[in-house]
């Protein structure tokens, strides 16, 4: 079947999905209200909380739950074939990922703007907070150690050296337009246009030699090695750690925003205007050293299709900016179609972009081959510029734009969880007792360095093969965090359907899923501990495989005393969602 063929099908279960499917979660199952007053307008400080246009918390919500995710889990998952990664990613998300993304936003709005951290500590108790922060850590720690492992790559002379221009300039802007709206309050919608503009001509610079060369950035003796780019990548994070949030991040998100808008955009009139056909088989399930698709494509593919982290973003400031109920719909729902976009873009660029199956199957017939994840994003580049190259942009100029897209969104994450990484340790610091202590581990800057520290410990993980030679890490790392994104997913999903079932309405719309998802994460979760007990040099990767697995079982056990304590209605813990 032609790529366009299946790729205009896939747009029509997107819209079927949205108008029908969110149309019945919104005003039969969750019974969303207008004139329900939303946190944003309850609690506005015009800090946290306040009241946003539709449009530009979309943008804000897309950007934050957008980037490198989407385009490397089905980079690496084509492996199994184009319709398996295809299917996942598509109904994966228009049944899956788009309810656990709308059902955190909605629950959240009506705890008053707590996040889905608090709630569970409301409804399953402070160990099982103590838990769920424990898989955030892990969650964090392992997903910004490969986006540090994969930026080392696209950075070094062997990568595309031609973003170092762009990025480097887009920081810097970003930090000027946040001092200038918020020092000398000049309208954010002037300098947007401006400052989009220049970014671009940075991006136009980049291109040219000059703007590497005169630093040997394309020189593979003389440029910086993947080891020293890393270690600039991980001092980036501490150092945005602690800047303010309006100096860098906010206006960042603003930027990245309308960048992905115009690289999607492109993406997909470039697809159209090509003509191109499937390189990938349908189904490939014979791949040499390939673990089965079932259950590992649900992991690999960890956001596209479901991601746990998106529950995080939906109920940590989303939930806190939203003005009417009603927009739930389209920021929680819609948001996540969009990030399925991503995904199904990257499944194309990496499947139909090649001469020949030959050609395809060279990158794509053993599993050991994809350990560098990095030249798996490589591929989505390639892909995806020839794409580009169909409304007249050169392939170089292509690639220099999506490598940059993907180095722009890779750091944004990695600013951002890295952040969110330190507030995650202050937060496990209030289990401390001692005053003394507690308050040691709080400090702003000694959390950023252990969140960094965390970071750096995957971002530098190696394994051995038996002669003791390193190989990479990455793709085992990507499996852990796949893990670890799912059980979060699922643990969003469970709080759900408690809520729909304290409210009786049926809870099976977001319980099904939930089992879906925890009983494929559970099984893969095993599968790894028992590959990582038969191959030597995984001592260490082990023991983080078994505490992700024990603090699962263990949250497991904290739900189903909760859910006891409800029916004997032993608990008021869900007195905080308002209706």
């Amino acid at each position: 079947m032609s790529p366009a063929i299946v790729t205009l099908i896939v747009f029509a279960v997107y819209i079927i999905g949205y108008k029908y499917y969110a149309g019945f979660l919104g005003s039969k199952l969750f019974n969303l209200r207008a004139d329900f007053k939303t946190p944003a307008h309850t609690k506005r400080d015009n800090i946290d909380f306040i009241p946003t246009p539709t449009y530009i918390l979309w943008g804000h919500h897309y950007a934050s739950i957008a980037g490198l995710s989407p385009i490397l889990g089905p980079a690496v998952a084509v492996i199994w074939g184009w319709l398996p990664a295809l299917l996942w990613v598509v109904l994966g998300s228009v049944l899956i990922g788009a309810v656990h993304d709308f059902a955190a936003l909605v629950l959240s709005v009506r705890a008053n703007g707590l996040s889905i951290g608090s709630i569970t500590e409301h409804l399953m108790g402070r160990r099982a907070k103590l838990l769920f922060l424990l898989i955030i850590f892990f969650l964090f720690s392992l997903a910004m150690g490969v986006f540090v492992l994969v930026l080392g790559y696209l950075f070094s002379a062997g990568g595309f050296p031609q973003v170092i221009a762009p990025s480097t300039g887009i920081m810097v802007i970003a930090m000027i337009m946040g001092y200038l709206y918020y020092k000398k309050n000049i309208p954010l919608k002037y300098m947007g246009v401006i400052s989009f503009f220049i970014v671009l001509l940075f991006l136009w610079w980049g291109q040219h030699p000059s703007s590497y060369e005169t630093f040997n950035f394309h020189d593979t003796q003389k440029a910086p090695s993947i080891t020293s780019w890393k270690i600039v990548m991980l001092c980036y994070g501490f150092a945005a750690s602690i800047l303010p949030v309006w100096l860098l991040l906010q206006s960042r998100d603003f930027l990245n925003s309308l960048l992905l808008y115009l690289s999607m955009g492109l993406l997909y009139i470039g697809f159209f205007l090509s003509d191109v056909s499937f390189s990938a088989p349908a189904v490939q399930f014979n791949a040499a050293n390939a673990p089965p698709v079932f259950p590992f494509l649900f992991i690999v593919i960890a956001c596209g299709a479901i991601s746990g982290f998106h529950s995080l973003v939906s109920s940590g400031t989303t939930a806190k900016q939203l003005n009417k109920e009603t927009d739930a719909k389209i920021i929680g729902y819609g948001g996540m179609i969009g990030e399925s976009m991503l995904g199904l873009i990257a499944i194309l660029a990496t499947t139909t972009t090649f001469a020949s199956f030959e050609e395809w199957n060279a990158l794509y017939c053993d599993w050991n081959q994809l350990a560098s994840l990095g030249k798996k994003v490589g591929i989505f580049i390639e892909g995806g510029a020839k794409f580009l190259s169909s409304t007249g942009i050169s392939i170089e100029f292509g690639k220099g734009l999506l490598a940059f897209v993907v180095v722009s969104f890779a750091l944004t994450s990695l600013d951002s969880a890295t952040r969110l990484l330190r507030y995650n340790i202050e937060e496990m610091a209030t289990f401390i007792k001692e005053d003394k202590i507690r308050r040691f581990f709080q400090n702003r800057y000694i959390s950023s360095f252990l969140a960094v520290l965390a970071i750096g410990f995957f971002a530098f993980f190696e394994i051995k093969d038996a002669s003791g030679n390193s190989l990479p890490a990455g793709k085992v790392l990507w499996q852990l965090f796949g893990t670890t994104n799912q059980i979060l997913g699922a643990l969003a999903l469970f709080l759900a359907s408690i809520y729909l079932y304290s409210r009786k309405k049926n809870p099976l719309y977001t319980l099904i899923p939930m089992i879906f998802v925890l009983f494929s994460t559970i099984i893969a979760m095993i599968e790894n501990i028992i590959l990582f007990i038969e191959k030597d040099g995984m001592a260490d990767i082990l023991v983080v495989a078994v505490v992700l697995l024990v603090i699962t079982v263990w949250l497991l056990y904290e739900a189903s005393m909760a859910i006891i304590r409800y029916k004997n209605k032993k608990t008021d813990s869900l007195d905080i969602i308002i209706y």
